[in-house]
């Protein structure tokens, strides 16, 4: 038996023991109750409350725009949806970088008003003092490096991170830096694979990719995407298992029409 269905529920030393044991890690976004009952239902193993609300739940350009309220709001409503996955939140920009006091004071908020297990902070060195001080409290904390979207301004563009040697080198110093100082888990996003494999290898605590290829211990997609509600983001990485925005406008188009020739609501339909 695979070591996620053994627990009643994931937590990081889980994870930790799936890596050792070579089980992956599977991990998709949530942002609301309906869907994280969905998506825990299904057997996910960690939800990520991901800043990637800024995009595809408020329509913004990048997820800078999306602020703590709003993710302690959205965290909330998905903790009350999960009975079994690890539901880790993004801090989200603004809420942590260069001020590690600040940093904690939003973990902290985050993990008391939402009842999150974890929060995910994107950067190495750094963000080092932030993340030292969130994990002196208690607070498990994911890292995220490669491309860190929260950046976006800085690198210009969503390409592929660390094709060049010296990047790539700065990566894997900091996925160690990150497991020495006490991070569970990483997410690194769109780097070339075999950097990925490298990485995976060089730390003991889990790495679950993003456009990183299939030698790390897990995978990450945005629930959204891979379930092809949204349609303008087609990444080479992304897998869609459906095509929900196709049969959602069928199902408003059959009501519409249904109204509109008053065939809803019919005898059986009404009291």
């Amino acid at each position: 038996m695979s070591v996620s269905k053994q627990v009643k529920r994931i937590t990081t030393h889980t994870l930790q023991a799936m890596k050792e044991k070579g089980e992956k890690i599977s991990m998709l976004t949530a942002y609301d109750y309906s869907l994280a009952s969905v998506v825990d239902d299904g057997g996910i193993d960690v939800i990520l409350v991901g800043d990637s609300a800024s995009n595809v739940m408020a329509g913004h350009e990048t997820t800078l725009p999306i602020t703590l309220d709003q993710m302690i709001y959205h965290a909330q409503g998905v903790v009350r949806g999960t009975k079994k996955a690890l539901v880790v939140v993004d801090l989200p920009f603004g809420s942590y970088q260069g001020n590690s006091r600040l940093a904690l004071e939003s973990a902290i908020r985050i993990m008391k008003e939402s009842g999150a297990h974890a929060v995910k902070l994107e950067g190495g060195f750094e963000i080092k003092e932030s993340i030292v001080r969130i994990l002196t409290a208690g607070i498990p904390v994911m890292g995220h490096l490669g491309l860190t979207p929260q950046s976006i301004y800085k690198f210009g563009t969503y390409t592929v991170r660390a094709k060049e040697e010296a990047e790539a080198q700065r990566l894997l110093d900091d996925a160690k830096m990150l497991e020495e100082i006490g991070c569970f888990a990483l997410v690194v996003e769109k780097i070339p694979a075999k950097l990925a494999k490298t990485a995976a290898e060089a730390v003991k605590i889990p790495i679950i990719g993003i456009g990183a290829g299939g030698d790390v211990d897990g995978q990450v997609l945005v629930l959204h995407d891979m379930l092809g509600i949204t349609q303008e983001f087609q990444p080479r990485f992304l897998r869609r298992y459906a095509n929900l925005y196709d049969d959602m406008r069928t199902a408003v188009n059959k009501y519409v029409e249904d109204v509109k020739r008053r065939d809803f609501p019919n005898e059986s339909e009404q009291y």
